[in-house]
């Protein structure tokens, strides 16, 4: 085969690779135009843009300033703790004092006033599996019934929730107190379990999650297969309402565990004090006649004393977050 017929026969391969890298060329070029049209449109929308957020500067230092915000409280605990109580007084609030002291002070909480701090935590311990325990029960079994069962007045009900989340806490200690002393409740731990029982906002909130998380036609299977409404609500509803229930305990063991203006006008008895009364005691010993200024046992005391809040809500946080979208997204 002679040169000319070679060369005739190859030009159109050449031809073709040189459109096929031509047409990669122009795709290439395609493509980054469309990432950098989609970026610009991404910086335009902002979060709008849910595969493309924004990272604003502005936001990051906001968020940067509400974590110290939230975080400055507990720093300051965790710094103080190690001081002694000369120390706590000559040194600056947020620098360390010349003696390492956080396990002395740990022992001397434990063994001030006999062993009272020990006494003040099982209290609390004792007023929140009691007290929010209870509201958590009561507040799941009767959202559940709200949610899944239709009777008359369960508009009116609604109401009363309603009205009852609408009132403070604190504008009811003192009708609540008047009532106890008629029956003779004050100054014993009923004083704190009872009140402690009624969670309106737990209610409506397991009402709301029920409706959500229990569907009508699985309860319905349930009963026709024979089960009771008892066995039906513990083995096929509970699982279910974990997340819930796990929210609304949350709330409940915050709220009982902080709870400070309840005991304070319900007990006398330094032996029923719950943590809040208790360190708020040695808070105040220091303004009486010739008492001894103890803030560096207050302040350890306070950390010890949000430490198992801390941890309650590391290990249920999953639970929680859960919670709290539930019904956020219509289906």
């Amino acid at each position: 085969m002679s040169t000319a017929t070679l060369q005739e026969t190859a030009a159109p391969a050449v031809h073709s690779r040189r459109d096929a890298r031509r047409k990669e060329k122009e795709l290439e070029r395609r493509r980054l135009r469309d990432e950098k049209a989609e970026r610009r449109r991404a910086r335009q929308a902002g979060f709008a843009n849910v595969a493309n957020p924004r990272r604003s500067k502005m936001l990051t230092i906001v968020c940067a300033i509400f974590a110290i915000y939230c975080l400055f409280p507990f720093l300051y605990l965790l710094i103080n703790a190690t001081k002694t109580q000369a120390d706590f007084t000559s040194t600056f609030g947020l620098g360390f004092g010349k003696t390492f002291a956080l396990w002395d002070n740990i022992k001397t909480v434990f063994t001030y006033q006999d062993g009272i701090f020990s006494r003040w935590f099982l209290n609390t311990i004792l007023y929140v599996v009691v007290g929010a325990g209870g509201a958590t029960l009561l507040a799941v079994m009767g959202g559940y019934a709200l949610a899944k069962f239709r009777f008359p007045g369960r508009k009116a009900v609604f109401v009363v929730i309603i009205g009852a989340i609408s009132v403070p806490g604190i504008a009811l200690a003192v009708p609540q107190f008047l009532l106890f002393a008629q029956i003779g409740l004050t100054n014993s731990p009923w004083a704190m379990i009872i009140p402690s029982l009624v969670s309106p906002f737990g209610l409506y909130l397991m009402w709301i999650f029920s409706e959500q998380a229990v569907p009508t036609e699985l309860l319905e299977a349930a009963r026709v297969d024979g089960a009771s409404e008892m066995r039906t609500f513990f083995t096929v509803s509970l699982p279910l309402l974990a997340p819930g229930i796990v929210t609304t305990a949350l709330f409940t063991i915050v709220a009982t565990w902080n709870n400070y203006f309840l005991p304070l006008i319900m007990i006398r008895d330094s032996s029923w004090y719950p943590l809040t009364i208790g360190l708020n005691q040695w808070k105040d010993q220091a303004s009486n006649a010739g008492g001894q200024a103890i803030q560096n046992l207050v302040i350890t005391g306070s950390l010890i004393t949000i430490i198992p809040l801390v941890i309650a809500f590391l290990l249920l946080q999953k639970y929680w977050q859960s919670g709290l979208a539930a019904g956020a997204v219509k289906e």
